[in-house]
């Protein structure tokens, strides 16, 4: 699953691509505030997901263990493409990241974390916030590439864990809410004044 120079220069394009993309779609290069912050801790404010990090960049993180574990499904255990096949799980994990963070800034999907997700102030991410993100995730593939899998399992649930309840909303808890509202997650989260 080591990358090689071609194929971190495949992921890095179809990085680029999605750049553009968000810019063709209107997205900003960066917070509209005019400024650029490494962290910003607020989830409901104009802030949020506009900058480098945010209380979702452990989410991006585990995105990266997560396509680390499919590549590794796909392209060792299984032998889909053959032996060179697992060079490209980096190709694999930016071209998923990157066509979520181009789904993720449309609309529909804006509408949605409003709707019925922690973020009702939601507004999307700046150019900024989803190129850091794609590269947030690569750092995760990255660990995966190189702790033992109990290891990387323990910094996912950790990173879980801490932005439950931080902010009492994480990776597991957005997926939820997206795909199934839960009355109840809505409530507590609502009752801790997220941001």
């Amino acid at each position: 699953m080591i990358p090689t120079k071609r194929t971190f220069l495949v992921a890095l394009a179809i990085a680029i691509v999605a750049v553009i993309v968000l810019l063709a779609m209107g997205r900003p290069p960066i917070c509209e505030c005019g400024y650029v912050k490494l962290w910003h801790g607020q989830i409901n404010d104009a802030g949020n997901s506009q900058h480098i990090a945010d209380w979702y960049t452990p989410s991006h993180i585990i995105h990266g263990m997560i396509f680390y574990a499919l590549g590794w499904w796909l392209f060792v255990r299984r032998g889909l493409g053959g032996e060179s096949a697992a060079r490209w799980g980096i190709v694999l994990a930016v071209a998923l990241e990157a066509a979520w963070e181009v789904l993720e800034n449309t609309p529909m999907v804006i509408d949605r974390f409003r709707a019925v997700t922690a973020n009702f102030g939601y507004s999307g991410d700046s150019v900024l916030n989803s190129a850091a993100d794609i590269g947030w995730m690569s750092f995760g593939f990255w660990l995966a590439l190189r702790l033992p899998v109990k290891v990387t399992v323990a910094l996912a649930i950790i990173g879980e864990v801490v932005a439950a309840l931080v902010v009492r909303d994480n990776l597991t808890l957005n997926v939820i809410m997206l795909l199934f509202p839960i009355e109840a997650i809505a409530e507590w989260q609502a009752a801790g004044g997220v941001g």
